[in-house]
């Protein structure tokens, strides 16, 4: 049977080599490639190669001048750009350019029904990066420059982002807070306990688009039970009014309880549901169309084991169609 599950893993993506200790650091990507290729399942995929965007592309999302300014730091060795959590190299810039256009690519074979479903393991990550700045590990919005896409290419008018990292998607949420096409579902680490400091209950979008912002705040030492409740009592019914046409993912697994940098107690069971209720999601309403795109997760074990569990539910997608 033809592939119809796409997979990004190259190795091209440890070459934005950030700063010693750091914990998004290159062997993030290494350990991916090993794993995945170990337990067979990159063998399962559509492989896409990398593909570099090129600045139209990411202009949709990012200002000019954020644009500018980040190539200008890579290329005179700046050790971080706008925040020292945003660590960059000589390299970054170019590195950044090839994760958005391997989830636009994504996104594009998907629309164009090549494949079915996909997994982008790109870095960096993209979340927290805001129209005009850097924040958090992020350079460039992956998962917004996809969005972005969706509504403007393929002209589609209701796409659904779910984002799972412990951390809230502040830059996705800005970028598309007073947009009725787009729905937000984020469920990540309480503000008043995480970074970035955003994310609470009440942010409920803006303008056209209230009401298309949904955040369910996780208190420290939450776990299993709290984000089955999130899934099943807020997104699912939210999901229903607005019967997206497409699900992106913001897939980070730092909520993990392996997790150093995490506070929230979830294990590799939870990222099975979780993946498989997406998937589901997406096949009641979205022809199946989803394309998720590594966010956080730096346990290097509970991250391979969890990425694999969230690709297998990608996979047995394709054998249940």
């Amino acid at each position: 049977m033809t592939a119809r599950t796409g997979l990004v893993l190259d190795k091209l993506f440890a070459r934005h080599d950030t700063a010693p200790g750091h914990p998004e650091r290159p062997e993030r990507c290494l350990a991916l490639v090993e794993y995945l290729e170990r337990e067979g399942l990159a063998d399962k995929c559509r492989t896409v190669a990398p593909e570099r965007a090129v600045l139209a592309d990411v202009a949709c999302v990012h200002t000019p001048q954020y644009l500018e300014r980040l190539k200008r730091a890579c290329a005179e060795g700046e050790p971080y750009i706008d925040t020292p959590d945003s660590s960059i190299c000589k390299e970054s810039f170019e590195i950044a350019l090839y994760a958005a256009g391997s989830a636009m690519r994504c996104v594009d074979l998907v629309m164009a029904g090549e494949i079915e479903n996909a997994f982008a393991l790109v870095r960096p990550p993209g979340h927290h990066a805001e129209a005009g700045c850097s924040m958090g590990f992020c350079l460039l919005n992956n998962i917004a420059l996809c969005a972005q896409r969706l509504l403007a290419r393929w002209g589609l008018t209701r796409v659904l982002i779910v984002d799972f990292d412990v951390h809230h998607g502040n830059g996705t949420q800005h970028l598309f807070e007073a947009d009725p096409r787009v729905l937000f579902f984020s469920m990540h680490g309480h503000p008043n306990s995480f970074y970035p400091g955003t994310g609470y209950e009440h942010e409920r979008g803006l303008e056209a688009g209230s009401g298309t912002t949904i955040n369910c705040p996780m208190l420290p030492g939450f776990g299993d039970d709290e984000y089955r409740r999130a899934f099943y009592e807020v997104l699912i019914p939210a999901a229903e009014s607005f019967q997206p046409e497409f699900v992106l993912v913001s897939a980070g697994f730092d909520a993990h309880q392996d997790d150093w940098i995490s506070r929230i107690a979830l294990d590799d069971s939870s990222y099975e549901w979780l993946s498989r209720g997406i998937v589901s999601l997406a096949q009641r309403w979205a022809r199946g169309r989803v394309v998720s795109l590594l966010e956080g997760g730096y346990n290097l074990d509970a991250l391979c084991r969890c990425a694999a569990i969230h690709l297998r539910e990608l996979l047995a997608a394709q054998s249940a169609a």
